[in-house]
C-alpha cells in the first residue's frame, strides 16, 4: 500500500485560493490513480476530483468544475488540488486516497489507501 499524507489546508474567504497537496510514500506513486474527496459537516464523503496515473485524464464533481483543478508531480510523489473561487458550500474536510481509476470514480468505498484529511473553511 501506499501511505498517503494530506496538507495545505485552513481558514479561507469566500471567493479566495488553497492549494492541497497529498505527498505519497512506500508503493511507487505512479503506478496509481489518484483521486480527492471531501466530507463536509453531517454530509457523506464525496468525490471531488480524479486523474490518472499519467495525468492524461482527469474527472470532475460538476460541483467543482471551473473552479477545481487536480495535478500530480510524479517525480515528487505529489498531488495537488488548486482550488478557486471558493465557496461556504466547499467547507470540508477533504481526503486524498489511491487506487484505481475507475474504482475512484465509481466505487470509493472499495479504496484501502486514504489519508488522514485536511480541513477546508471557507468563510463567507
Amino acid at each position: 500500500q501506499v501511505q498517503l499524507v494530506e496538507s495545505g489546508g485552513g481558514l479561507v474567504q469566500a471567493g479566495g485560493s488553497l492549494r492541497l497537496s497529498c505527498a505519497a510514500s512506500g508503493r511507487a506513486f505512479s503506478s496509481y490513480a489518484m483521486g480527492w474527496f471531501r466530507q463536509g459537516p453531517g454530509k457523506e464523503r464525496d468525490i471531488v476530483a480524479a486523474i490518472s496515473l499519467s495525468g492524461g485524464t482527469t474527472y470532475y464533481a460538476d460541483s467543482v468544475k471551473g473552479r477545481f483543478t487536480i495535478s500530480r508531480d510524479n517525480a515528487k510523489n505529489t498531488l495537488y488540488l488548486q482550488m478557486n473561487s471558493l465557496k461556504s458550500e466547499d467547507t470540508a474536510v477533504y481526503y486524498c486516497a489511491a487506487g484505481p481509476f475507475a474504482t475512484i470514480v465509481n466505487m470509493p468505498e472499495a479504496l484501502e489507501s486514504w489519508g488522514q484529511g485536511t480541513q477546508v473553511t471557507v468563510s463567507s
